[in-house]
């Protein structure tokens, strides 16, 4: 007989037993940067975006960088290089 998920302690990982306040942009190394005059709102950045951090402005699209994790793929999907990766700076 197999052991249910009743057999399993309650501490076996104590890292994922509480929420933690991080975000993806907590510890992201780069960040995307926009360059609106380039942006014609293709929406290819938005597409490929694997956390969806990519919103859409009244002219162009922009990066909500609490949940943006740094990947980069936004800047190397973008058509009209619209979109430049920036080391992050503490401040």
């Amino acid at each position: 007989m197999k052991p249910g998920p009743e057999s399993v302690p309650d501490d076996l990982c104590p890292v994922a037993t509480q929420l933690s306040g991080l975000m993806p942009g907590d510890w992201r190394a780069l960040r995307p940067v926009v360059d609106r005059a380039k942006c014609v709102k293709c929406a290819v950045c938005w597409l490929y975006c694997p956390v969806q951090c990519v919103v859409e402005k009244a002219a162009w699209f922009d990066i909500d960088l609490r949940v943006c994790k740094g990947c980069g793929i936004c800047a190397r999907e973008c058509p009209h290089r619209a979109i430049a990766m920036v080391e992050e700076i503490d401040g």
